[in-house]
């Protein structure tokens, strides 16, 4: 299905998100929506999908002219969009997720739901079990099992925002093969996203917003430096690693252990000092999330000690980690770090140490201005958490951190961040460090995990490397240690030579 923007307008109070974009995707196309944080993308992708109507402006499907005006009406009309935390229902079996929003009023035998999911799964190659529960699912499944939703309720032209963001590398393979075989039947594809090299992998046009207006269009083969100046009005340098560190040790794990029903990690003896960051790798749900909760108190451990700046916290729960100014930033955003419906002010009262009965609301409200500005967060102290972007959503967790800490533990630190944004949150976590925080940091990203870790431990299948110094790692041996390959053969037996650079 062909489909055309025509002079699309749209505000939020002084807020321009998107000002007179004209844009044409033809079927059977992948189109990039390349752009920072705040630029405009997602509130254009949701006008087309019917959860925001324009100011002004047209939408032509076809070259006909349409009117969306819910989620709903988009799917009538042949239109779906899979979010940046995918619209589904945890508690739900996989096959009862799936069949939600379909057509008519009569209930669909289970038996035809199974058989149409199955067939649909196989021509995608995605091994999802029907009679599974949604909650047991990784991020990359979620997204798979909505795609299959979108195309059996009809969707023609699907819109993808921020997919890869949080899955591992091999789920992003199968996505893009999936997202390459939606365009061979003739479907129209948008991928909305600020990371280059998805976009140049997989776009056949890329358009470049930048704070809500389209300022270009590009076609293969891309230059990068164009797209960057393009995104930012600007050229952007990552700069030079930056090691931190100091001798005192701040965390000692002495043959950690931690298991839930699908995997244990055994053994994990580890000391960091002060300012050190230490990254986490590994395909998701190989290991490393479980043990960053074990390392704050989240998740009990069945075996070894903790000891945080020389105190024994093993067994203890998050509340006193906390206490011992250990925190926790998860990945899961509005599920486990915000809480909707409070805005921006309210957040950061309740993240400050209570000072008598009552609440200061001026104090906390130009608490909250000085913490936006700081950290760059597009919005406002009334702002409610769920009316900002992903990418804001993330700062303003990382603004609501306490200013003294001895650990940090990262969940996906910069999930949903454009290049720019990443640089600058990672140049406030460094401030930090050399004040003598440490971090312990889990992320897909092979190259943030080696830019901006001092030493990294991978995970495959609960088994855990000594600490690799990463300047001694490139992206190809990390991504082989994380596939499983160049690790010890023998108890005892260091990270090989060939794959590490040399042992821990």
């Amino acid at each position: 299905m062909n489909v055309e923007l025509k002079d699309i307008y749209k505000t939020f109070g002084a807020v321009r998100a998107n000002v007179a974009i004209n844009l044409t995707i033809p079927a059977g196309t992948i189109q990039g929506i390349l752009g920072e944080n705040g630029a405009g993308k997602s509130t254009l992708m949701k006008i087309l999908s019917g959860f925001f109507r324009a100011d002004k402006g047209q939408i032509l499907l076809e070259g006909q002219p349409v009117i969306i005006q819910s989620p709903a009406d988009a799917i009538k009309h042949g239109i779906g969009m899979l979010h940046q935390d995918p619209l589904d229902f945890p508690p739900m079996r996989v096959i009862d997720d799936f069949i939600l929003g379909r057509k008519g009023n009569l209930p669909m035998g289970q038996a035809e739901a199974v058989q149409d999911f199955k067939k649909l799964a196989e021509q995608f190659s995605f091994s999802l079990d029907p009679e599974t529960y949604v909650d047991s699912l990784t991020v990359g499944e979620r997204q798979q099992l909505e795609i299959l939703r979108l195309i059996w309720l009809g969707a023609r032209v699907l819109i993808f925002d921020e997919p890869t963001t949080g899955i591992s590398a091999a789920q992003k393979e199968k996505l893009f093969a999936a997202l390459r075989l939606l365009a061979s039947q003739g479907k129209a594809v948008l991928f909305v996203s600020h990371k280059l090299e998805d976009v140049e992998g997989l776009c056949s046009s890329v358009a470049v917003l930048r704070q809500g207006v389209l300022v270009g269009e590009a076609k293969p083969p891309y230059v990068t430096k164009q797209l960057v100046e393009m995104m930012f009005g600007k050229a952007i340098s990552v700069g030079a690693r930056n090691p931190c560190g100091v001798e005192k040790e701040i965390v000692s794990l002495s043959k950690l252990s931690v298991e839930d029903y699908r995997l244990k990690v055994r053994d994990v003896s580890l000391t960091v000092h002060c300012g050190e960051v230490i990254g986490l790798a590994g395909m998701e749900g190989s290991g490393q999330g479980l043990f960053l909760r074990a390392v704050g108190g989240m998740t009990r451990t069945v075996g070894g000690k903790i000891l945080i700046d020389g105190r024994d916290l093993t067994g203890r729960s998050y509340q006193t980690f906390k206490a011992h100014d250990v925190a926790f930033l998860p990945a899961a955003r509005l599920e486990e770090g915000l809480v909707p419906g409070l805005n921006l002010t309210e957040h950061f009262i309740l993240a400050e140490e209570p000072k008598g009965f009552f609440i200061n609301w001026e104090k906390g409200r130009l608490l909250a201005q000085r913490r936006i500005s700081e950290f760059n967060v597009r919005g406002t102290p009334a702002n409610t958490v769920e009316s900002l972007s992903g990418g804001n959503q993330q700062r303003a967790l990382l603004a609501l951190l306490r200013e003294q800490l001895d650990l940090l533990l990262l969940e996906h630190p910069t999930r949903g961040l454009d290049i720019e944004s990443t640089i600058y949150i990672w140049s406030k976590l460094k401030l930090r460090c050399k004040q003598g925080m440490s971090i312990f940091f889990v992320s897909s990203d092979l190259e943030e995990i080696l830019q901006y870790s001092d030493r990294v431990m991978v995970f495959f299948s609960g088994k855990v490397t000594p600490p690799i110094e990463a300047a001694t790692l490139t992206t190809e041996k990390l991504g082989e240690l994380i596939g499983g390959k160049g690790w010890p053969t023998k108890p005892g037996e260091q990270v090989s030579e060939s794959t590490s650079g040399k042992g821990a």
